[in-house]
């Protein structure tokens, strides 16, 4: 697994339509799952040891996030050939087990992540209530391993978004692993 951080964030870049199954068994649009005050896109997989790490506090992000009319969406675009963890069905598994509050995406072709510039697992990609990107950083300060108090930066950068429309001028790279493309 090669270690992976996100490219800064370009602010208002537009989001990209996306038509994905999601482990409900129905079809996701950007449209279909915008918020009235933003949408956070993010880029996660079942096998990556970043995600197993923070998936705790993405769920309680995006249940606090969903209050402030911000949505929330998890895509997993990882070529699960040689990652079985990452399988549509194992997608379901972990949707289930941890009650995702957010649908769970699956994309086979990868047409997704390489549209939104996606490079790893977690890659966070917020935007306003026009679908102007507005961050695109790290959860929070731990990485692997929690830390205590840790800042939370995704969740305060949507918390000002979603009352502003405006990300925070300082951001810090997400960090991962590197997306599994096909070959």
């Amino acid at each position: 697994m090669v270690r992976t951080e996100t490219p800064v964030c370009e602010f208002n870049q537009a989001a990209l339509d996306f038509n994905l199954k999601g482990v409900d068994g129905r079809q996701h649009s950007l449209a279909s799952l915008k918020g009235e005050n933003g949408l956070l896109v993010m880029f996660i997989c079942n096998h990556c040891p970043y995600v197993k790490s923070i998936i705790d506090r993405i769920i309680r992000d995006a249940k606090e996030l969903k209050a402030l009319g911000v949505n929330t969406v998890a895509i997993m675009s990882n070529d699960p050939s040689d990652y079985e963890e990452d399988s549509f069905e194992n997608m379901g598994k972990i949707a289930e087990a941890m009650d995702f509050p957010f649908p769970y995406l699956i994309d086979e072709a990868q047409e997704a992540a390489k549209a939104y510039g996606a490079v790893c697992t977690p890659d966070f990609f917020g935007y306003n209530k026009d679908l102007g990107l507005q961050y695109r950083g790290r959860l929070d300060e731990s990485r692997k391993e929690a830390v205590a108090g840790a800042k939370r930066d995704l969740f305060e950068a949507m918390k000002g978004v979603a009352a502003t429309g405006k990300g925070p001028t300082e951001q810090i790279p997400s960090m991962g692993c590197s997306i599994k493309w096909l070959d």
